[in-house]
């Protein structure tokens, strides 16, 4: 049985007839500072939705398929698209969209920031049903981009920073687990072990707060795990019809609220995590 109820779920924005550009099955999700909604469609839109879920508007797109998105420090977002197979990145003071980098990746999935190290790592999927070195680093100042783990990877998918930084989390979706990637104190990929195994029939996403839990949004089933630091691994929440929580890919945190997109709709989740007290200190 799931630890949380449905009711603890809603609809944060139905972009089934938004104007002027409805929400087409978003996959990747994001806040911004300002506690406004971000995410990617597959008709290339990068969308905010304002901060009470009142109002939609696209801030640029990029005429290809967005996936996994996130911010930097300084405001900008950046989005991999996966029919260009690249980065782009939206200027948070000029609001120009733009390729970011010049490599090319086969099925670039989702982004990390890592501000201690000033780079992003990008996951590749490369191929579902052929595994391949999963993983790119992305100088954020430069754009230059290389293969970080060259390791192989089935599917790599969602991925998040540990909490202190020192390791980085993937979700492997056709092994249906989440590798944990140590981060060298040269920034080089260190040992590769299973954190997670056999969580839903194909996880997609991944968040982590302070406290050590790891969350695993999935595809199949509409549901959404959680790992605690003690390496138990809960049931949060599940849709049985998937209507609610329909095919979710990707999570984000904004205090004690969880968003997630539906791969499989046209609205974003809102689940209210706590009743009260003060925020939980998330970092995703």
């Amino acid at each position: 049985m799931a630890l949380l109820s449905l009711e603890r779920a809603s609809v944060f924005f139905d972009g089934t007839f938004a104007e002027p550009v409805r929400l087409a099955h978003p996959e990747g999700v994001a806040v911004a500072a300002d506690g406004a909604v971000w995410c990617g469609t597959e008709t290339g839109h990068l969308m905010r939705i304002a901060p009470d879920g009142s109002d939609i508007e696209a801030r640029g797109c990029t005429d290809g398929f967005i996936a996994g998105i996130a911010f930097d420090a300084e405001g900008h977002l950046y989005a991999c698209d996966i029919r260009f197979g690249c980065m782009f990145r939206l200027d948070a003071n000029s609001g120009e969209l733009s390729r970011f980098g010049d490599a090319t990746l086969a099925i670039p999935n989702y982004p990390v920031i890592d501000l201690g190290r000033d780079c992003m790592y990008v996951s590749d999927s490369c191929s579902f049903d052929q595994p391949g070195p999963g993983v790119w680093r992305y100088d954020l100042k430069s754009g230059e981009a290389e293969i970080w783990d060259d390791r192989l990877y089935a599917f790599a998918n969602g991925m998040a920073l540990s909490p202190d930084g020192q390791s980085l989390l993937v979700v492997e979706s056709k092994l249906r687990k989440v590798s944990e990637i140590a981060i060298q104190s040269d920034g080089s990929p260190g040992e590769k072990r299973d954190l997670i195994t056999d969580v839903g029939a194909f996880p997609d996403g991944l968040s982590v707060d302070r406290a050590g839990n790891v969350y695993v949004s999935c595809y199949e089933p509409s549901a959404i795990y959680r790992r605690t630091p003690a390496g138990a691994v809960e049931l949060l929440i599940h849709d049985p019809e998937a209507t609610l929580l329909a095919h979710a890919t990707n999570t984000a945190f904004r205090g004690n609220e969880l968003f997630s997109t539906n791969l499989g709709r046209w609205h974003i989740t809102r689940i209210q995590l706590a009743d009260d007290g003060p925020p939980l200190p998330l970092i995703y």
